[in-house]
């Protein structure tokens, strides 16, 4: 059997995937940001989801959190999956626990295929101020 690469149908940051009893996903509060009053900010799971369409054969998915450096991991998973036919999907959920951001800024998800990075896109750790921090500064 040849390889066909497939296409990358969608990948996002959430905060959990859920399997619902009529086998559908999901997708709990799908991220963009990630608000928090002091660094470091620990997050207790994150997930990404995505999912593979359009291929043939055998896989591997590298999904990683990139610090704003774009060079430290912050956390990172992989899995192989296969597509037996170029009408199959392959649906790929990495599930990331205790996960650290030591600062604020814009970090990047990665997702790769056997290597070759397929999508890369931010999400931003930003400060807010708790109401107790305004209201002290409005004294």
């Amino acid at each position: 059997m040849s390889n066909q690469v497939p296409t990358l149908q969608a990948s996002v940051i959430c905060e959990d995937v859920r399997q619902e009893v009529n086998g559908m996903q999901s997708l709990v509060g799908v991220l963009s940001v990630i608000p928090a009053a002091s660094a470091p900010i620990g997050v207790l799971k994150l997930c990404v989801w995505s999912r593979w369409t359009n291929g043939l054969g055998k896989f591997k998915q590298t999904a990683r959190i990139l610090a704003p450096d774009g060079k430290t991991v912050v956390v990172e998973a992989a899995v192989d999956f296969e597509l037996q036919n170029t009408n199959a999907q392959a649906t790929n959920v990495h599930f990331f626990a205790g996960v650290q951001f030591k600062e604020f800024g814009l970090y990047h998800v990665e997702v790769s295929l056997d290597g070759k990075v397929a999508i890369r896109y931010p999400v931003a750790i930003v400060k807010v101020n708790q109401p107790n921090q305004q209201a002290a500064a409005a004294k």
